[in-house]
């Protein structure tokens, strides 16, 4: 059968009879330091997995305010099929928001109504906002 050597920083008295006895002061001090190491590594980790959580919230967040803005782009009155990769411009009347194919240039800079923006419908069905250019 093998014997397991034990560390000599783990025992009460030196390993040899001429070593110096190992005194309970440095114990309580090697078990502090070990104490502090370790608190200090935890709170490190936890800091680690806090800012991670902070993260996924900001992440989480901004997925609902993406789809809160999709749902009221899809409530808006639309007299043709949007279909995914087509390019359609949203104005706003009185009664509410409608799409539009054409966009404030097509209108000759003058749309019937004020511009509210240009999308994309994904294939997801969710939107990605254009920002045209003024030229477009």
């Amino acid at each position: 059968m093998e014997t397991q050597e034990i560390p000599h920083h783990s025992l009460t008295y030196g390993t040899s009879r001429l070593a110096p006895a190992i005194s309970l002061v440095d114990r309580a001090k090697e078990i502090e330091m070990a104490e502090e190491s370790v608190q200090l590594h935890l709170h490190g980790k936890l800091e680690v997995i806090a800012n991670q959580i902070r993260r996924l919230k900001e992440e989480a967040e901004l997925i609902l305010k993406r789809a809160e803005k999709d749902i009221e782009l899809h409530k808006a009155r639309c007299q043709f099929e949007k279909k995914p990769g087509q390019t359609i411009h949203l104005y706003k009347k009185e009664n509410g928001n409608y799409f539009s194919l054409l966009s404030p240039k097509e209108w000759g800079g003058h749309p019937p109504h004020p511009y509210q923006g240009t999308y994309i419908m994904n294939p997801d069905r969710s939107f990605t906002e254009l920002f045209l250019d003024s030229k477009d």
